[in-house]
């Protein structure tokens, strides 16, 4: 066998919450943990996210007065993500009450390492009405960071937010109506303020999920000095006998056979740019994707080429987004699709979903209805929606949107509908029966404002329904609407402690998985805001402590093993 070049205790493919997760928990044991990225740029997925994480029954819930148990959470889960027998193994019993137990383990765990949290009280689930739903308090953002902690070292993060500009997620979609609205006015005084407050104590704070990334890699990195090396990809594992004992790492100095004394991390994104794959697994191309660029399934590939298994493949964390153009990628689209004076139609000229559901919803619609007709869509905005709010897609600038295409203009309805190309008697009738809904404030065909999430977008001074507005006043703007996604959802199937699984349901020892490198626990749809970014932590955690654990029996085992004199052999999986 070829000699060793390095030999650490665990080994941690990635740099996003997942991944970091478990590299800090692990040296929290004193373990020695290498950490190698195979981009560029630090910070994963978790750094373009918007930062929120779901960690149900956490302590902040009982500081804003709201109640929450394991079991009301699992009845909540049962009820929108579906049954364990249902889903499938990704989303077993084992995995829900692990999630469940140790979320609010894990938003202590941070704190007690100086991440302050807030929660987000009035960000509700995403199903408030199912039973064990919420209306608010399940979900926490992370308080602003300043980057000058991580000095030259923040040069190298897969930064999309400019620094100085502290945005909780919360704020969002209070700014898209900032100039509107009373309460969106308030929100973008309490940034501004934010920001002035950081100039003028000389920090450079970041906010949304860079704030979650620089934090993790603060902790690591500067406070526990682990070792983070980019540029570095994964290109195999060594596996012995069942056991994950090591890895070889690419980099500038070329090729490494490092040795794993306990474990293998793999916490290294999806495979949202993999455009083979992207065909193979869902049948569509990963052009719309507003995920990682870097995340190519290199960690799920190579772990699939050691006999491991893997679920939910064909599945997304689907939604909408505005097509991409020749100057910009595509633009996800959230709280535009839940504000007044706005619908959206396929190519025939027809509604086929509640525009203000979850994001993930309105993907799995599009692909229910088929794509052929969905993907492009289009959504059609009345001018009180343009001169109102904000829509994030035209920040990109227009002009281009116009020149190829992805907008049209018209000052009326008919024209609209020739630029669009859709059937005009059909889009006819489809505005006529939306503007009556709302008039009436009721959306008798898809319930569009029917629940606190709905609502929680719309524009609380419009009434009857704050989400639903008639397309009555031009010129009028359409959108091409496809499906994007926020990274895939399919990965590698693990068990409770994040243990990698083989195809014959068995573990493969020394060898653990978190975040989208691994099947999701919430299965195929989206419990509530951050139902990636919570189970990243709380999986990467529970890898990082079962290492430390198996660390522990091998260290025991060895000790043995050279008190009789015999040459100590791989631990099999605890």
């Amino acid at each position: 066998m070829a000699e060793w070049d390095e030999e650490v205790d665990l080994l941690v493919a990635g740099t996003g919450a997942a991944a970091m997760a478990a590299a800090i928990a692990a040296a929290d044991e004193g373990l020695e943990v290498l950490v190698v990225e195979g981009s560029d740029s630090w910070g994963g997925s978790t750094a373009l996210s918007g930062g929120g994480c779901w960690l149900p029954t956490h302590p902040g819930m009982a500081e804003i007065g709201v109640d929450d148990s394991e079991k009301k959470v699992l009845t909540y889960l049962d009820a929108c993500v579906g049954t364990p027998e249902e889903v499938g193994p990704a989303s077993s019993l084992e995995r829900r009450r692990a999630f469940v137990r140790t979320a609010p383990v894990v938003h202590g765990w941070l704190e007690d390492h100086g991440l302050e949290w807030k929660t987000a009280k009035a960000y509700p689930d995403y199903y408030p009405d199912l039973p064990g739903g919420i209306a608010g308090g399940r979900t926490v953002e992370p308080a602003p960071f300043d980057v000058k902690q991580l000095g030259d070292w923040y040069g190298h993060a897969r930064e999309t937010l400019p620094p100085g500009l502290p945005l909780f997620a919360g704020d969002t979609y209070l700014l898209a109506r900032a100039w509107s609205t009373p309460t969106g006015f308030v929100g973008g005084a309490r940034l501004v303020l934010r920001a002035l407050g950081g100039l003028v104590t000389g920090k450079r704070l970041t906010g949304l999920g860079m704030s979650l990334a620089a934090r993790l890699m603060y902790i690591a990195k500067v406070q526990q000095r682990t070792e983070v090396r980019l540029d570095s990809p994964l290109l195999d594992l060594v596996v012995e006998d069942g056991v994950c004992v090591g890895a070889v790492v690419g980099g500038p100095r070329g090729e490494r056979r490092i040795r794993v004394r306990a474990g293998v991390h793999l916490g290294a994104g999806g495979f949202d740019h993999n455009a083979e794959w992207r065909e193979r697994y869902q049948g569509l191309d990963s052009e719309a994707s507003s995920g990682n660029p870097a995340n190519l399934g290199g960690a799920i590939d190579v772990a699939m080429r050691h006999g491991a298994d893997v679920a939910l493949m064909d599945d997304a964390w689907w939604g909408p987004s505005v097509a991409p153009t020749s100057k910009g990628g595509p633009t996800f689209i959230v709280s535009e699709r839940s504000m007044p004076f706005s619908i959206i139609v396929d190519q025939e000229g027809s509604r086929y979903a509640n525009e203000s559901t979850s994001y993930v919803d309105f993907g799995h619609a599009m692909l229910e209805r088929g794509l052929e007709r969905t993907n492009h869509s289009w959504m059609v905005l009345d001018a009180r929606h343009r001169r109102r709010y904000l829509n994030n897609a035209f920040l990109q600038g227009a002009k281009t949107f116009y020149e190829e295409g992805v907008a049209v203009k018209a000052d009326t309805l008919e024209e609209l509908a020739e630029k669009m190309g859709v059937d005009k008697a059909t889009f006819k009738r489809t505005i006529q029966r939306f503007n009556s809904f709302a008039r009436n404030g009721v959306d008798e065909d898809f319930g569009r404002g029917h629940d606190a999430y709905d609502t929680y977008y719309g524009d609380p001074t419009h009434g009857p329904n704050p989400n639903l507005g008639e397309i009555a006043h031009g010129p009028f703007v359409a959108l091409k609407v496809v499906l994007g996604d926020l990274g895939t959802k399919g990965g590698l199937l693990t068990d409770e402690h994040a243990r990698v699984l083989d195809t014959d349901g068995g573990v493969i020892a020394g060898l653990y998985a978190a975040g989208n490198t691994s099947a999701s626990v919430v299965g195929r749809t989206y419990p509530g805001a951050g139902s990636t970014l919570g189970p990243a932590l709380v999986f990467g955690y529970l890898a990082g402590r079962h290492v430390a654990a198996r660390a522990a029996e091998v260290a025991v085992e060895g000790a043995v093993d050279r008190a009789v004199g015999e040459p100590a052999e791989p631990a099999p999986g605890a």
